[in-house]
C-alpha cells in the first residue's frame, strides 16, 4: 500500500470557503479514483488541515494527483498556504495509521511544499503535532 499524508494551513480566512470546496471535491474525486483505498481528512484549528490517502500503489495515487479537481486546488495552494508539507511511504496494510503516527513521519521523512508567503514555521520545517479537534476526522472510506 502506498501512502500519502499532506498538512495545509490556510493563509487567510477569506480563502476558507474555496479550500473547502476544492478540498471536498477532491476528497470524493479520491474516493472513487481506481485504487483508492481509503481517504481522511482533519480538520484542525487554525486553518489548518491533514489529509491521509491510501492507494493500492503509487501510480494510483499520481494519476489522481493530476486529475481534476485535485489539479486545479493543487494550482492555487501556493497562494491559499502560508504552510505546506508532504509526506509518502509504503506499508504492508491497508488499515490507515494514526496521525500521531503521520505526524512523526511527516518530521523525519517529510518535505515542505512551494507556498508564496511562508510562515517562519514553514521555513523552519516545524511542524506542529495535530490536534483533533471539534470537528474531527472526515473519512470517506
Amino acid at each position: 500500500m502506498f501512502v500519502s499524508v499532506t498538512r495545509l494551513r490556510i493563509r487567510r480566512l477569506w480563502d476558507m470557503p474555496a479550500f473547502a470546496v476544492q478540498a471536498l471535491r477532491s476528497a470524493l474525486q479520491a474516493k472513487h479514483h481506481k485504487g483508492n483505498v481509503s481517504v481522511a481528512l482533519l480538520a484542525e484549528a487554525r486553518r489548518t488541515f491533514w489529509t491521509r490517502t491510501i492507494w493500492i500503489e503509487e501510480s494510483a495515487m499520481r494519476s489522481f494527483m493530476l486529475g481534476e479537481p485535485h489539479r486545479r486546488a493543487m494550482s492555487r495552494l501556493k497562494e491559499w498556504c502560508d504552510e505546506a508539507a508532504v509526506v509518502h511511504w509504503t506499508q504492508d496494510s491497508p488499515e490507515p495509521s494514526s496521525w500521531e503516527d503521520a505526524h512523526r513521519r511527516m518530521q523525519r521523512e517529510g518535505r515542505p511544499s512551494m507556498v508564496s508567503h511562508p510562515t517562519p514555521a514553514h521555513r523552519a520545517f516545524q511542524i506542529a503535532a495535530p490536534r483533533i479537534g471539534r470537528f474531527g476526522e472526515l473519512r470517506f472510506k
